[in-house]
């Protein structure tokens, strides 16, 4: 060969791995590496309302959304410099895994099987597993009464409606959709009969549907949202549970519940959760 050639061919090989290097989106950074140099990508729902929504004029906001940017400031980003990308509950731990987020604040809830791929700094909130259904309903009332076949929708890589088929209504039909939104949608239409997830969720959706949506029955589990940083990031974790601590002994942490949820849906700003600093 040539030395043109060989010349040709290095840089060929060179541009592919350029291009594949590229393409993989991930980053080895920490969450605390990544503040340092003044930007954070942080993974949010887009579709809950009172916790992270996607509003129409392309900002963000909810009580999720008000927590990470606390957290952000903390560790020295401003709320300008925070990219929010949508976070699925099916490809948390994926996005975590693979670089493409900081951290995730998501209605993550910690769980011992999650904590063997990321870990989590928290819990920043607890809540319960509830049901919601259409505001004329006057058949379900709790867990039980989904027996008889009853449709159930939850979405994908969440667990809220295997435990009630396991639990509580092992008739019950389970329907799982990507989003909560569209299991809203599903719910109005008459395609299923109940929605669950977490409360303080479903009365966001309520909030948003007045007259159409009610939550019923009380919670019947406990969940507890915490913060999502790729496994091993003891630093950045301990960072944010620090930012967590502040936000609650400042007010801030109770200020932000009552913004987001305290007009619209009678709900009672609860004690401020422990951080387990494991």
């Amino acid at each position: 060969m040539s030395f043109k050639k060989t010349l040709r061919l290095a840089a060929g090989m060179i541009a592919i791995a350029v291009v594949a290097s590229g393409c993989g989106g991930g980053d080895d950074k920490t969450a605390t590496e990544n503040a340092a140099d003044g930007k954070l990508t942080i993974g949010i729902k887009y579709d809950q309302p009172g916790l992270g929504l996607r509003n129409k004029d392309g900002s963000f906001s909810g009580f999720d959304v008000d927590v990470a940017t606390y957290v952000a400031d903390k560790l020295g980003v401003k709320a300008e410099d925070i990219t929010f990308k949508e976070a699925p509950s099916a490809q948390r731990e994926t996005l975590i895994e693979n670089g493409q987020v900081d951290f995730i604040a998501a209605t993550y809830s910690i769980t011992d099987k999650r904590k063997e791929k990321v870990d989590f700094a928290g819990p920043y909130y607890i809540t319960g597993q509830s049901l919601l259904v259409r505001s004329d309903n006057t058949d379900i009332n709790g867990a039980e009464s989904l027996s008889g076949n009853k449709k159930l929708c939850s979405v994908k890589g969440s667990t809220p409606a295997q435990n009630i088929k396991d639990q509580y209504a092992k008739d019950v039909q389970l329907q799982e959709y990507d989003t909560y939104s569209l299991c809203v949608e599903a719910l109005k239409a008459g395609a299923v009969d109940a929605l669950t997830t977490d409360d303080v969720i479903l009365r966001g959706f309520a909030a948003q549907n007045p007259g159409a949506l009610k939550v019923v029955g009380e919670p019947f589990t406990v969940e507890k949202y915490g913060i999502g940083v790729k496994k091993g990031d003891t630093e950045s974790r301990d960072k944010i549970n620090d930012a967590i601590q502040d936000m609650i002994t400042s007010g801030a942490w109770a200020a932000a519940l009552e913004k987001n949820f305290g007009e619209t849906t009678g709900f009672q700003v609860p004690a401020a959760p422990e951080i387990d600093r494991y």
